[in-house]
């Protein structure tokens, strides 16, 4: 490869990245959104639904950044390519920039928040700086080049292959603006309103007797605790940069087959009277044994009671719920209506709830997955039939209804532990929705037995801090040299056995005994 070639890619690669900084700066001087994630979210919305599954089971909570970083990194890909193409024909470089806007500005007014005229601004100003970029540079490197009018008016080295160390001066330049571009829109230009201030600045009355932080769980190094700390709850959504929502403007609409839509402000939902529930929250693509499960006492408002005041219509079979960021569920209306804790939740463990769990306000349904049910960042709340309307991730295959199945989960001892012989603790936790736990039960066998006959032994259970929480439990294991598996099982409270089968999850649940092996030692 020639270095007329060489620094050709380099300038490709240098108008592209500044192409990228303009854009990360203008969209946060503009309160728009990133054309990186407005371009990933693209890609997350048409991606089949099996894949994105492959992608958090690969991936885990790492899968956003991932993304965002692989939608820069094509597009830095592009601009080496680009380089050589345009010094030879010019007209490229304008139709490719002129395509990078295109598609910017289609991605970004995608978000709800995010103008027409804002997301042309934005596309419209990095385009520009990326082709003047690249004209400007490419004729000084390029033998014979085309003249350039940009190239004129700054102090560059001059055309052709002559002053290349003056020149890969400028390419650093470049490359520094566009970095600092870069970092100052998306991480030093901060929101206009102050989220956190915001936060600080509720305070919740305490309810009788509900808040239960105080109450003793089961007391074994290394068991989930009774309540998940809000900074342990696991997250999972599709939200590629948490929303920053500001609650003074933020409204809450209740349409569709009602009879009196309406509007909620935040500071009418906080004067609605409240409730507090413990409630657990799974995620319906946790494998057996898995972490993105959670116990927190959630505060709200009742959903019952804002769709009475609304009037739901006959025949109004699903709830809708709705984000800001586009995210939807969908649920059958009677849950909202049947007895249980629905809400439209404020508060996590006597706090606001945290902007990264849906601050200002969230729906929290006992008993549902939270793919289903779970919609963060609330802005709307739609009536409709349930043939009517596919959410989001029923358009990509995931089961319509979806309730809560009976789990249970060893976290003492861990897999593959080697411990000391005596008298060992076997502990961990079980939930089942809004069925209640009744019982756990452990079985421990030698792996060297043949044919072993399960021992199923009663475990203790920690308090029912509610019908929808789940509980801790706790078997004494005399434990003797060997290499052992323990298994748990639990029972719902109506008597209804967990699922014993492996399954992954899969469009629905996983099922299966969770099975840990240990090594005990004399």
């Amino acid at each position: 490869m020639n270095s007329t070639r060489t620094l050709q890619m380099l300038v490709g690669l240098l108008a592209a990245a500044l192409a990228l900084g303009v854009a990360e700066l203008a969209a946060a001087l503009l309160g728009a959104t990133s054309l990186v994630i407005a371009v990933a979210d693209v890609v997350v919305d048409n991606t089949p639904g099996a894949v994105i599954k492959q992608a958090i089971d690969a991936l885990g909570t790492n899968d956003k950044p991932f993304l965002l970083v692989t939608v820069t990194l094509v597009t830095l890909v592009i601009g080496p390519l680009l380089g050589p193409l345009a010094a030879r024909r010019p007209r490229v470089g304008q139709i490719a920039f002129a395509a990078f806007g295109a598609l910017g500005i289609a991605a970004a007014i995608r978000d709800p928040a995010t103008s027409l005229l804002v997301a042309s601004l934005v596309a419209t100003a990095a385009s520009i700086a990326g082709l003047l970029t690249l004209r400007a540079l490419l004729a000084a490197v390029t033998p014979e080049a085309p003249a350039c009018p940009v190239a004129t008016l700054l102090p560059l080295p001059g055309r052709g292959v002559a002053g290349r160390r003056r020149f890969l001066t400028y390419a650093a330049a470049t490359a520094g603006g566009a970095a600092a571009a870069a970092v100052t829109g998306r991480f030093l230009i901060g929101p206009a309103v102050d989220v956190e201030a915001q936060r600080q600045a509720i305070v919740f009355s305490p309810l009788d007797g509900k808040f239960i932080s105080t109450r003793a769980g089961i007391e074994v190094p290394g068991i989930a605790p009774l309540i998940t700390p809000n900074k342990d709850f696991y997250r999972i959504d599709t939200a590629l940069t948490v929303p920053r929502i500001d609650a003074s403007t933020w409204r809450l609409r209740i349409t569709g087959m009602v009879d009196r839509p309406y509007e909620l402000t935040f500071a009418e939902l906080l004067a609605m009277p409240p409730i507090e529930e413990v409630i657990t929250l799974a995620c319906v693509s946790n494998e057996v044994g898995g972490d993105l499960v959670g116990n927190a006492v959630w505060r709200g408002v009742p959903l019952a009671d804002i769709l009475k005041r609304a009037g739901v219509q006959s025949g109004a079979s699903q709830i809708v719920g709705r984000a800001t960021d586009g995210f939807t569920v969908g649920f059958p209306t009677h849950v909202a209506l049947d007895g249980r804790t629905s809400m439209v939740a404020v508060g996590m463990n006597g706090e606001p709830l945290p902007v990264d769990h849906g601050f200002p306000a969230r729906l929290v349904i006992p008993g549902l997955y939270g793919y289903v049910s779970a919609t963060k960042w609330l802005s709307e709340i739609e009536l409709t039939r349930f043939e009517a309307y596919d959410a989001y991730w029923i358009e990509r295959g995931w089961d319509k209804e979806s309730p809560i199945i009976t789990q249970s989960r060893i976290d003492v001892p861990q897999r593959g532990q080697t411990l000391t012989a005596g008298r060992l603790p076997i502990a961990g936790v079980a939930w089942a929705g809004d069925k209640g736990i009744g019982a756990v039960e452990v079985n421990v066998r030698a792996r060297a037995a043949r044919d072993p006959k399960p021992n199923w032994i009663p475990a203790r259970l920690s308090e029912a801090l509610s019908g929808t929480s789940w509980r801790q439990w706790v078997v004494e294991w005399d434990a003797e040299p060997g290499a052992y598996t323990i298994e748990v099982r639990a029972t719902n409270a109506r008597g209804e056995p967990q699922i014993g089968i492996d399954a992954p999850p899969l469009r629905n649940a996983a099922t299966g005994y969770h099975r840990v092996n240990v090594t005990i030692r004399a």
